[in-house]
């Protein structure tokens, strides 16, 4: 069993910047193994691909709308996974959720809800204009 818990979600101004962190934990879980990604959901929404980073670190991700603006990072030390987000917009909005993908190849990033296994309980974040 994987255990996921995400932090650092809040409310921030339109242009601002916010860092969320996810720390892993399990029983029998290689937590450096493992590639990981970020998604989110906004109200009446799909959950949606935000960015994945491959095991090592070596190979990260984004979607479109958030290149360049958004970075994913890990410490394999500490098992944690995190996404710094910067110049927020109000349609960043939405709650963020960590997950792990426990079955693909190690240097193949996923980009949808199902590929990926252990989820967290997320974390909102909120933009205001």
């Amino acid at each position: 069993q994987v255990q996921l818990v995400e932090s650092g979600g809040g409310l921030v101004q339109a242009g601002g910047s916010l860092r969320l962190s996810c720390a892993a934990s399990g029983r029998t879980f290689t937590f450096s193994s493992y590639n990981m990604g970020w998604f989110r959901q906004a109200p009446g929404k799909e959950r949606e691909f935000v960015a994945a980073i491959s095991w090592s670190g070596a190979r990260t991700d984004y979607t479109d709308s958030v290149k360049g603006r958004f970075t994913i990072s890990r410490d394999n030390a500490k098992n944690t996974v995190n996404l710094q987000m910067n110049s927020l917009k109000p349609e960043d909005t939405a709650v963020y959720y960590c997950a792990a993908d426990l079955r693909s190849p190690r240097y193949t990033l996923r980009y949808t809800v199902g590929a990926y296994e252990y989820w967290g309980q997320g974390t909102q974040v909120t933009v205001s204009s």
